[in-house]
């Protein structure tokens, strides 16, 4: 009867074949995705020939010293003024309503189209003219809405 086996010899791999698996892999892969590599190939050559791909280069290899520039500027008064005012914004902005925001945002877009449209002509507008305008609901609309809204800033400036 046969011994058993206790023993597996294993033939060591060479760096060289290791090295020649590793091309292959990289051959495979580049054969998989050969469209995907040559569009990047082409970005690449794009933001050579525009000079970013050097700028970039030039940003990373002076990551420490960006960095220090950008955290010295962080904490100049203008700067944490502006962040804070961004986040006192943000957090007023999440109490507006978003419906009464795009209603908002679409009257002033059609009055700026019609402002325009009216910038185009020459005709001086006198008190009579005004007293007319008034009588539009449209323009009685938009004057309610700014009277009502020139009362809620000044409430809310006596806080």
């Amino acid at each position: 009867m046969a011994r058993p086996i206790t023993r597996i010899a294993r033939t060591p791999v060479t760096e060289k074949e290791r090295q020649n698996q590793a091309v292959e892999n990289v051959i495979e892969v580049l054969a998989k995705n050969a469209d995907g590599i040559q569009e990047a190939i082409k970005l690449l050559q794009e933001l050579h020939n525009s000079g970013i791909l050097g700028a970039l280069n030039a940003a990373v290899e002076a990551k420490e010293e960006i960095a220090k520039i950008v955290v010295g500027q962080m904490g100049r008064p203008p700067v944490t003024n502006m962040i804070n005012n961004a986040l006192a914004a943000a957090g007023e902005l999440t109490a507006v309503n978003p419906e009464m925001t795009k209603k908002l945002m679409s009257g002033l877009a059609k009055g700026l189209q019609k402002a325009e449209e009216g910038s185009r002509t020459e005709a001086a507008i006198g008190i009579f003219d005004l007293i007319k305008a008034l009588r539009d609901p449209d323009v009685n609309r938009a004057i309610a809405f700014g009277i009502n809204l020139l009362k809620g800033v000044g409430e809310g400036l006596k806080d």
